[in-house]
């Protein structure tokens, strides 16, 4: 099956070279493209496409505006170009707000050393975004809010001491849907892990700060781990924990150089398990991969509990898919049961 894309870019420049990438897989077909959020509007309207790539920055219209109007009027999954500045990931940010499934780097050397990797990543991206057709984020959590729980889910109340989240591809979005819900009160602790570039992470952190009860931050190396804070694994490092005299605080590393993901769940997962052990609970959430599946499996051996989203309400069913597929999930739950059901297990 071939997957049409439509490509948005005010620079005639770049448009061609995602043309030309793309089209060097008989797989992608490029429908059409447009030079500003206008155009891409009617083009979207007129050709259908299963996959949009959108600039931020254009003439006439931006993105951003460009991307809320095409899921008000033909919802289609958009993959954002981002520049990794803090001004790029405010507007990246708001752009997956807005209804963008994902974003990647505009200079490719930020997507990977080598360019023929680089390149291969992009059409890997395309062809996962449209094999999934899913609703973006920001749809996908407005809906399942309107959908009644259908099953009990048995939780051992007041039993754990820390939350362990990971999350990718529509993490952005589900994470604010889920913390959002945790009271100031909350009784454990938060780590979580979002696949995103090292200059995203602190302003992730700044907005969900803002839109929570907890507080929220980019984690630092020496950060105590306690209740009622949230801690966000920096991009481009790895985030582990250490036990000394009774108190639990972050270590911040680069890790092990030959790992793909930067921050990666399968390591901090591993480190949760080795500091409290059963006492944890896991929640792997919407994005692309298996990162995560590996880490549950030593939680699950010292007795910790995972959950998983379910594939209904994920912007890409991949990371809780790895973790249900391998009978690793103690409960497979829609994204609006998730945040009640933390505060009903872990408590105020």
């Amino acid at each position: 099956m071939v997957t049409r894309v439509l490509v948005v870019d005010d620079s005639g420049f770049f448009r061609r070279r995602i043309v030309e990438i793309l089209e060097a897989d008989a797989r992608i077909e490029v429908v059409g493209t447009a030079a500003d959020g206008k155009q891409a509007i009617d083009q979207v309207a007129k050709l259908n496409p299963d996959v949009v790539t959108m600039d931020i920055e254009m003439p006439v219209m931006d993105g951003i505006t460009a991307v809320r109007r095409i899921m008000s009027s033909h919802p289609t999954p958009v993959l954002m170009f981002s520049s990794l500045t803090q001004e790029g990931a405010q507007a990246t940010l708001d752009a997956l707000e807005a209804g963008a499934v994902d974003f990647l780097p505009k200079r490719f050397e930020d997507i990977a050393k080598d360019r023929d990797q680089a390149k291969l990543l992009l059409r890997r991206r395309i062809h996962a975004v449209a094999r999934q057709r899913a609703r973006p984020a920001s749809q996908l959590a407005t809906s399942a809010q309107a959908k009644p729980v259908a099953r009990p889910v048995v939780v051992r109340r007041g039993q754990y001491q820390v939350v362990a989240i990971a999350s990718s591809t529509g993490g952005p979005v589900a994470l604010a849907q889920v913390l959002t819900k945790l009271p100031a009160g909350f009784r454990s602790p938060v780590l979580v892990v979002q696949h995103m570039p090292a200059s995203f992470t602190p302003a992730f952190a700044a907005r969900l700060d803002q839109q929570c009860a907890l507080k929220v931050k980019e984690a630092e190396d020496g950060d105590a781990v306690r209740p009622g804070q949230v801690l966000i694994a920096p991009g481009g490092r790895q985030m582990t924990l250490l036990q000394s005299a009774g108190e639990v605080t972050v270590k911040v590393s680069d890790g092990d150089p030959g790992l793909h993901y930067k921050p990666c769940a399968d390591v901090t997962f591993g480190s949760v398990a080795s500091v409290y052990g059963g006492k944890a609970l896991a929640l792997v959430l919407t994005g692309m991969g298996a990162d995560g599946r590996e880490g549950a499996r030593v939680l699950k051996k010292k007795g910790a509990t995972v959950w998983s989203q379910d594939e209904a309400s994920s912007v890409i069913y991949g990371m809780p898919m790895a973790v249900a597929e391998a009978g690793l999930s103690d409960h497979v739950l829609s994204l609006h049961e998730i945040g009640a059901t933390l505060v009903e297990a872990v408590g105020v």
